[in-house]
């Protein structure tokens, strides 16, 4: 038997070894459990591959990106054979790995019930402990046709093989070349027990699966299209063991709690109104206290920076965005038209860019007035569809914190830098502090402009975030049509990741808007222009603040700064005169004088999350002094009001948290 030698890689060593012909590579990994599939050549692979000569090999552990992947593309295949022995009529449509999880897709006669994905979970932990195999095998596509004749959506995607999207899970089904399908083969016997239309690469065995659960069923389009039939859609987890699915549910447990739908309606900050439209809020006397704080301070700040306010209205006629290239590239994102003025079309803006280009454009520009910041909280309004509108943070209508910067191209580079420290230091102001950067490149087939501008504005940008000293993550074919850009992405308190800020660099728009200004040679030249939204849109950062705090503002942007609490009624106006002397401060304070007890309203004002609760009984009236309870439950006696007041207003001047 003839010698093969393969390349064994692990991070940045390599290591040569000679084996057998017909080795595995889970003959060359044996003994090593975490490792679950083979790269082989930068492809994945089964553990089952045969190795050929020359060939570079890498494990893949179980807990590597890739890895989980694998987990969970397997055990949704798992799930899919659990439901059709359980509903032998169900047809397959799809089963990807997603983000900590997996889903299939069922045609079924009728919904899923909570009764049945427990009923599909404990057959799936049989399948599990039965060890089956799973092999690989190659398929004509008139073998695949043949044996999934009675799955209609499989023998859609074997049509669709080499064309699948990525955006619908079909790449893991066919994917492009050969055409594969794994069995699900009994450990003892061989005898196939189910078979799907799979690319792979999956686990060696059912018996692999450490950890699993069903988590919810929900309706979806069969590929994500509305004219297609509607599926039930089973969602579940895998993990590499126990204790991180445990981590994984006390996780969802938490965020479930943090739910800025939910809070808002408890703490009556917002609502969405069904008589008014999804994806459309209005904002509550508690909330708009909080949204009209962040604004304020954020306008102050923008002054400093030398920002100025701009107002622009909420529809144009539809020239305009032909001019900016939005009806070429982003239709499907705006409302449809209105006709009036005699046939003219109008839309509801999705954006304030143009706009502002014609302010800019209103009179002659010098090079003495830039770089010239415009800045606007701009209500904007888009066609999201109703599957992917959630509560503030993917809405249909919401204010943009939007500024543009003109400068010349000697000025962008610092323009640039100035900005992107600007960003970063404000959302330190709001409490966010745990940052990294993505750069949005080009995509090939949706762009305007040279490859040369696109080069060089690409270019400026990473050299912007590199002096951040933050990580920079490339978004290969992630920026707008007109130009690439950072995106600042921050962690909230348990962990999940928002994207906030973008500064995007145009030349383009400039260029189709016609945009000039004197030089001091007094020559025309074309300005560049800097996009930037602070916080994407007011209403997602006030819905991710809502979840990073649970609730719990810091005093500066808490809608109730402190709330008396009198011990009898004859303490109320004692807390009266406290409560206008805060006010006269500046201070939002609030007396509870109705007939609760005393430990109901200190229940009352725990779950309404005040940051003060200012206690009043007959020594605190004798000594012209006050009570502080805080959040914890902890106490402070005997401060006097003027001194309370003083550390209240200490606490909010500093924006920090008590």
């Amino acid at each position: 038997m003839s010698d093969v030698r393969v390349i064994i890689q692990r991070d940045s060593e390599r290591e040569e070894r000679v084996v057998t012909t017909g080795t595995t590579a889970a003959d060359l990994f044996a003994g090593q459990r975490a490792i679950i599939a083979a790269r082989v050549g930068g492809e994945l692979k089964d553990l089952s591959y045969v190795l050929a000569d020359g060939e570079e090999v890498e494990g893949v552990e179980i807990s590597s990106e890739d890895g989980l992947g694998i987990l969970r593309h397997s055990t949704a295949h798992v799930m899919a054979q659990a439901v059709q022995e359980l509903f032998p009529d169900a047809r397959l449509g799809i089963g990807p790995p997603v983000k900590d999880g997996f889903y299939y897709d069922f045609d079924v006669e009728k919904p899923f019930t909570p009764e049945d994905l427990k009923a599909v979970e404990k057959k799936m932990q049989e399948i599990q402990k039965r060890g089956q195999r799973f092999a690989r095998r190659v398929v004509t596509d008139e073998d695949a046709r043949a044996e999934l004749a009675d799955e209609p959506y499989k023998l859609e995607l074997i049509g669709l093989k080499g064309a699948a999207s990525h955006d619908d899970g079909a790449d893991v089904e066919v994917g492009a070349g050969e055409l594969t399908i794994y069995d699900n083969l009994d450990a003892k016997t061989g005898e196939l027990c189910w078979k799907d239309l799979c690319r792979g690469p999956h686990l060696p065995s059912t018996r692999a699966i450490p950890a699993f659960k069903l988590m919810r069923n929900a309706a979806a389009y069969w590929r994500g299209s509305e004219k297609n039939p509607m599926l039930q859609r089973i969602y579940g987890t895998a993990w590499p063991s126990k204790d991180e699915l445990k981590q994984y549910l006390d996780f969802l447990a938490e965020a479930e709690k943090r739910d800025h739908r939910k809070l808002g309606s408890e703490l009556d900050l917002f609502s969405v109104p069904e008589q008014i439209g999804s994806g459309l809020a209005v904002f509550h006397p508690k909330g708009g206290v909080v949204r009209r704080v962040m604004e304020d301070y954020s306008r102050r700040r923008h002054e400093e920076e030398g920002y100025e306010f701009v107002y622009t209205p909420h529809a144009t006629k539809g020239k305009l965005f032909e001019t900016s290239g939005h009806l070429d590239w982003y239709a499907d994102g705006m409302y449809p038209p209105m006709q009036l003025d005699e046939g003219v079309d109008y839309y509801l803006k999705p954006m304030n860019c143009p706009m502002h280009n014609l302010i800019f454009d209103a009179r002659g520009r010098s090079y003495r007035e830039l770089p010239l910041r415009l800045f606007e909280f701009g209500t904007v309004y888009r066609y999201e569809k109703s599957g992917v509108v959630h509560g503030l943070t993917r809405a249909r209508g919401f204010t943009q914190d939007d500024a543009h910067i003109y400068c010349t191209r000697e000025q962008m580079s610092e323009e640039l830098d100035k900005t992107l420290t600007f960003v970063l230091g404000l959302l330190r102001d709001y409490g966010l502090t745990d940052f990294y950067l993505e750069l949005s490149t080009k995509d090939p087939e949706k762009f305007v402009g040279s490859d040369e501008a696109w080069e060089e504005a690409t270019e400026t940008l990473r050299e912007v975030a590199e002096k951040q000293g933050l990580p920079l993550v490339p978004d290969p074919g992630g920026a707008a049509f007109y130009g690439p850009k950072i995106s600042v992405q921050t962690k909230d308190a348990i962990g999940r990741t928002w994207q906030m800020s973008t500064i995007q660099l145009d030349f383009n728009l400039p260029e189709r808007f016609d945009l000039e200004y004197t030089s001091a040679d007094g020559s025309k030249q074309r300005p560049v222009m800097i996009h930037r939204a602070l916080f994407g849109s007011i209403e997602r950062f006030f819905a991710v603040l809502l979840e990073h705090y649970a609730g719990a503002f810091p005093a500066w942007l808490a809608p109730v700064q402190a709330i008396g609490i009198p011990i009898g009624d004859g303490h109320v106006d004692h807390l009266e005169k406290f409560a206008a002397a805060a006010r006269r401060k500046g201070l939002r304070v609030e007396v509870d004088s109705s007939s609760d007890r005393m430990q109901k309203k200190i229940r009352n004002a725990q779950k309404q999350k005040v940051p003060f609760m200012v206690i009043a009984g007959d020594e605190d009236m004798a000594n012209d002094a006050v009570s502080f309870r805080y959040r914890d439950g902890s106490q402070e006696n005997g401060i006097p009001v003027d001194d309370a007041i003083a550390k209240i207003a200490q606490v909010v001047e500093e924006r920090t948290q008590v």
